[in-house]
């Protein structure tokens, strides 16, 4: 049996959701002077990315991005996302979804990179769950949902793992505090611990057969919850020394749908 049913898992999913895109919406909103006509930002700049696109595809996208219209979005998206939690099915998710899809496109495809990537798995999956409950499949929709989430956030794990691996300069050690160095906070000290061969080789390999061995996660509902909770460590530590916050509510919203997937065997 799970430890979570599908329904408890999809609450806590669509909760944790609601907080990754609250903290999202907030900061763009922080970003709409940027975003202005008169902002680095501006869709005057940005608007040849879309050259290839139609007539009506640019309009659109030129609507969109006037300040008026842009921060009316952000604030929808701001209410939607407070709703998300409260059971208002497929027109709150699927706003969500081609809103999010939306301001990707206006950002060159990611704003924040995997972690806007992994929103829009994890809308996706609210969408295939809201979608089976109003054809009258709510529990075959809230599975399939569940596990759409689970096997995206499994397969990040694993196939960063696998790209380590392959790195001759993960597998030796020299990566980690070259990638260290490009942290928020400048190169690393001298002396820190990092730099010494021994450690970064251990901390190197730790990555690399902690995310290569994601998948055992679907073993037991108590591995998965393991599993969930370094990860959870794992992200922090990133928005520690990379300060991408987004990432740790990006995955996170996904662990119920891990823990169920492992218990639903």
């Amino acid at each position: 049996m799970s430890a979570l049913s599908a329904f408890d898992a999809l609450a806590l999913m669509r909760a944790l959701c609601a907080v990754s895109l609250v903290v999202q919406t907030l900061e763009f909103l922080r970003l709409r002077a940027p975003l202005g006509p008169a902002g680095v930002w501006s869709f005057a700049v940005q608007q040849g990315d879309l050259a290839h696109a139609g007539a009506p595809v640019r309009a659109a996208f030129a609507m969109l991005s006037r300040p008026p219209v842009h921060t009316a979005h952000l604030v929808l998206r701001l209410v939607a996302a407070l709703l998300l939690p409260f059971g208002f099915g497929l027109p709150v998710s699927l706003f969500l979804f081609l809103g999010t899809l939306a301001i990707l496109i206006r950002w060159r495809g990611a704003f924040n990179g995997g972690s806007d990537f992994m929103t829009v798995a994890v809308l996706t999956a609210l969408v295939i769950a809201d979608a089976g409950a109003l054809f009258g499949r709510a529990e075959t929709g809230a599975a399939a949902a569940l596990w759409y989430a689970a096997v995206q956030a499994i397969s990040s794990y694993f196939v960063s793992g696998a790209v380590k691996l392959l790195d001759a300069d993960w597998r030796s050690g020299r990566a980690l505090p070259i990638f260290l160095d490009g942290g928020i906070y400048g190169p690393l000290p001298p002396g820190s611990v990092f730099r010494r061969p021994a450690v970064a080789l251990a901390c190197s390999w730790g990555f690399i057969l902690w995310e290569c061995a994601f998948p055992l996660a679907l073993v037991a509902p108590a591995v998965a919850a393991a599993c969930c909770a370094v990860a959870l460590v794992f992200h922090l530590l990133v928005f520690r020394f990379f300060g991408l916050n987004r990432f740790v509510f990006a995955w996170a919203a996904t662990f119920p749908a891990i823990v169920y997937a492992a218990g639903s065997f």
